[in-house]
């Protein structure tokens, strides 16, 4: 006889368990410690199995029958009702696994074993600690582009949109990856392309006039602080590239004999190794730094310790302290100096500037037919440029 709430309700322990059964093989098992728990005892493949569908009265009677009858459909169409239920609980425990914050762990061991430079590493390392921060207990499957968004419009409040630009691509990275791995559906955050504050383009500080160019030049050569600085940006202006790449140098990739410096594929921005050719002017600067630092790995070392290179604010403090502000002038715009007043010479191929200075063509198929590396005129531009600024150095006083 099917069971009623208030037979249920009636239900006392006794010594030992029992069962009460209801219809379709749903019954209740009555525990000796008094609770109630709903059972459905089924076949499948020839053997007798059991499933539990939790206690009475958090589970009803209703609720119950209606598990049963669910779990008859699923053994109609061939499944144990069982495995699919114990499936769908590691599923679910999965998903509670992989959070935003593991995953996002796991691309950033997958880019420190792309050998990224550092300076790449370390600004993902600071933009995917901005978004853990938010994001990072969440089920990755859980996380929508709303949810994303007021992530992004913290940053935006603090007018920092260029940093909330940069989240966002950083996080979509992250979904892409998961996507991958089986983690994500999709990556919610290509849905937010167009929803960012768009933030003005500001080029770097550089100076291009030649008598202000002049007194900076004059002024660096007379800069009383750290010999170390004085030469990194003495060298600086002469090569033009960039800071990182420079305050990174190491003694082994200098070869002053045959005046080159080649610059490891690691600490390029685009990745690709970049050879270099330098002037005597270079040359000396070399030499005199060599005599500070040359038993040492970096040529620019740390000013507390040998073991690591200047700090990425050192140019630029040395800068201020030489009353160039930022909005004059930055260690950066050292190259936009170089590539303004060599085009505006028209003594040089804008390809060979642009390959002296790394940079690489955006357009691909003219990027194939311009793989050469116009080695012999950018010896002669090197030679040129640093000449030009010993010119516009005397020519000023």
């Amino acid at each position: 006889m099917p069971l009623t709430d208030a037979k249920v309700r009636s239900l006392k322990s006794r010594d030992k368990d029992y069962k009460v059964g209801d219809f379709d093989g749903l019954f209740v098992l009555v525990k000796a410690s008094g609770s109630l728990s709903w059972r459905f005892k089924y076949r499948f493949l020839g053997k007798e199995k059991l499933m539990v569908f939790g206690d009475y009265p958090a589970v009803s009677l209703a609720r119950a029958r209606t598990l049963r009858d669910d779990a008859r459909v699923q053994l109609s169409a061939g499944n144990d009702p069982n495995a699919l239920k114990q499936a769908a609980k590691r599923a679910q425990l999965a998903q509670a696994s992989e959070t935003f914050g593991a995953l996002a762990d796991s691309f950033l061991r997958k880019a420190r074993a792309e050998n990224l430079a550092a300076s790449t590493l370390s600004k993902t390392v600071w933009l995917l600690d901005m978004a853990k921060a938010d994001l990072g207990k969440m089920p990755i499957c859980e996380i929508t582009a709303p949810i994303i968004m007021v992530t992004l419009r913290k940053l935006e409040a603090r007018g920092t949109y260029e940093t909330a630009k940069r989240l966002r691509s950083k996080i979509g990275a992250v979904f892409r990856f998961a996507v991958a791995s089986g983690a994500a559906d999709t990556d919610p955050t290509y849905a937010l392309k167009d929803a960012l504050i768009s933030p003005k383009s500001k080029p770097r500080a550089a100076i291009i006039n030649a008598h202000r160019l002049g007194q900076l030049l004059r002024t660096i050569d007379g800069y009383n602080g750290q010999a170390t600085t004085r030469h990194a940006l003495q060298l600086l202006v002469i090569v033009a590239q960039r800071p990182g790449e420079l305050r990174q140098a190491r003694w082994a990739e200098f070869d002053l004999v045959k005046a080159i410096w080649t610059i490891p594929a690691e600490r390029m921005k685009m990745r690709r190794p970049h050879v270099l050719p330098l002037p005597p002017q270079a040359i000396n600067i070399l030499k005199n730094q060599h005599f500070l630092t040359g038993n040492g790995d970096f040529v620019f070392p740390a000013l507390t310790t040998s073991k690591r290179c200047l700090s990425e604010n050192t140019l630029n403090m040395a800068l201020r302290r030489m009353d160039f502000g930022a909005d004059e002038m930055t260690s950066h715009g050292f190259r936009a100096t170089f590539s303004t007043l060599a085009n505006e010479s028209g003594l040089w191929n804008p390809d060979a500037i642009e390959r002296h200075i790394a940079h690489v063509d955006k357009n691909a198929i003219r990027g194939i037919y311009s793989r050469g590396e116009y080695w012999e005129e950018r010896v002669r531009m090197a030679r040129w440029w640093a000449d030009n600024l010993n010119k516009i150095k005397s020519e000023m006083d």
